[in-house]
């Protein structure tokens, strides 16, 4: 640029006529110009290369030059190790306290006299990974804590070399020692409750671990000791009374209620609904009977509304109101079935769930099959079927729907095998019921089975005649001899 500004004004200069003298004259300046930037180009070349060259090292505040190269910017590499544990050639470029304080924008001059000393007399030992740096932590706070004078003497004063190798060895020992003991500790606290069940299984060792098995999600392995735990405690809440027929009804009798119950199981069979439903459409019925006083006429209202509350709360599809209303012969109208349907649920204040028999039958089964080695359907059908006989019988409101349950797996195991005892520790132990605890229950439940009082309700029997229920209904169990309790 500069060449060619000379060179305009040079031409610019040239005024009148040119002649051969103007001519060569000009022929000469035009080469002094292009002499002179050469010359001026080379000199920049030169100021160039200066800057090039590396700057004078930096002097300490000890007066010793150390030489800085510029850091070069590499690229990383994919899935390089990042973490602070890096190889040793490393270690002394992470932990230089230059760098450090010159990265941090502090100026680097004198350290003081502690830190310098500090460094110079363990600069073998100090310049470690993080991991050693953390341990060291960990013996200043033993250190301060067992009050060791060694341990004080090594982190205030740092000059022994060989008192600190010693101490560090020791501190090592102690931190792992420590860190032992912790992770020990933490685990056991973390295993304290939910091992809870299984150590108690450990210290008898006959009784089979049945939540082992965690595989299956379904079967809630991990939390059902507790699910099962807080349900023997809600099944004592918001029990039915059991002599509410002598108390509260005046209308209505023991058999009406055994006639409506049996008429409810056929129902349960047309509209194909699940047993829960059916257990908890008699405890519906019961608690709100307990109370509350009906008429022999609305009855079967009450139970066709109690059925369509629990099918809303067990079923997947429930039957419409309009299904009820037909299968009572359009007794009922639809408005009458959801008035009847509002003042239940006012006086069950919208909470439905209770623990009944099947609740409870369900994880009884479970543990009676655990020396099996396919489960028995014979057996659970068996349970099934007496569990079902006592819906319809109102003597037995007085017993809690876990000792009916554990009675009967305790007579459906008697009357498939009376070659040995029906009851064993696993039972027991998940069950809560020793053998003596089952007496009463299991003699209401064979006369039941063998039907000692002839009773006319039939549903139940001809439902468990069928061969898709192995027609459990025709078995017959042998006398219980009192030596079994």
């Amino acid at each position: 640029m500069k060449k060619q500004t000379l060179r305009t004004t040079a031409v610019g200069a040239v005024n009148g006529r040119m002649t051969r003298a103007r001519v060569a004259a000009l022929h000469t300046s035009e080469e002094i110009i292009a002499s002179e930037s050469s010359r001026q180009s080379k000199q920049q070349d030169q100021n160039h290369t200066s800057q090039v060259k590396p700057k004078r090292a930096m002097s300490d505040g000890n007066g010793s030059a150390a030489k800085y190269a510029p850091a070069k910017r590499n690229k990383k590499t994919a899935l390089q190790d990042v973490t602070n544990v890096l190889c040793s050639s490393l270690h002394k470029d992470c932990f230089n306290v230059t760098n450090i304080l010159a990265r941090n924008g502090k100026k680097v001059g004198k350290a003081p006299v502690k830190v310098s000393k500090v460094i110079k007399s363990a600069s073998a030992e100090v310049l470690k990974p993080q991991s050693d740096l953390s341990e060291k932590t960990t013996t200043e706070t033993v250190a301060n804590e067992l009050g060791s004078e060694t341990g004080l003497q090594i982190i205030e004063h740092e000059e022994d070399t060989s008192s600190r190798l010693s101490s560090a060895r020791c501190t090592k020992t102690n931190s792992q020692l420590a860190k032992d003991c912790s992770v020990t500790s933490s685990k056991n606290q973390a295993e304290k409750g939910s091992v809870h069940e299984i150590s108690t299984i450990s210290e008898k060792p006959q009784v089979t671990d049945i939540d082992s098995d965690q595989k299956d999600p379904l079967l809630c392995s991990l939390y059902a000791p507790d699910i099962y735990s807080n349900l023997r405690v809600t099944e004592l809440l918001r029990r039915p009374c059991c002599n509410f027929m002598d108390t509260v009804q005046k209308d209505i009798t023991q058999s009406m209620r055994g006639i409506l119950i049996d008429w409810l199981v056929e129902v349960s069979e047309e509209y194909k609904l699940y047993p829960e439903t059916l257990y908890l459409t008699v405890y519906l019925i019961d608690w709100f009977l307990s109370q509350n006083y009906i008429e022999r006429r609305r009855l079967q209202l009450l139970g066709i509304t109690c059925m369509l509350i629990a099918s809303k709360y067990e079923e997947i599809c429930a039957p419409r109101v309009e299904d009820f209303c037909f299968i009572t012969d359009n007794t009922y109208t639809r408005e009458e079935v959801l008035k009847m349907e509002s003042q239940l649920l006012n006086y069950f204040g919208f909470r439905i769930f209770t623990p009944t028999t099947k609740t409870f039958l369900r994880r009884f089964i479970r543990a009676a099959q655990a020396l099996y080695v396919s489960p028995s359907l014979e057996l659970e059908y068996l349970a099934d079927y007496l569990t079902e006989l006592t819906l319809v019988e109102y003597e037995f409101l007085s017993f809690l729907p876990s000792l009916v349950a554990a009675s009967a797996v305790f007579l459906a195991r008697w009357t498939l095998d009376d070659s040995r005892h029906p009851w064993n520790p696993t039972l027991e132990f998940y069950t809560s019921y020793k053998a003596s605890d089952l007496k009463t229950t299991v003699s209401a439940l064979q006369d039941l089975q063998s039907n000692a009082k002839e009773c006319p309700l039939s549903a139940i029997r001809i439902k468990y005649r069928q061969q898709k229920f192995k027609s459990v209904a025709l078995l017959t169990s042998a006398k219980i001899h009192e030596a079994l309790f």
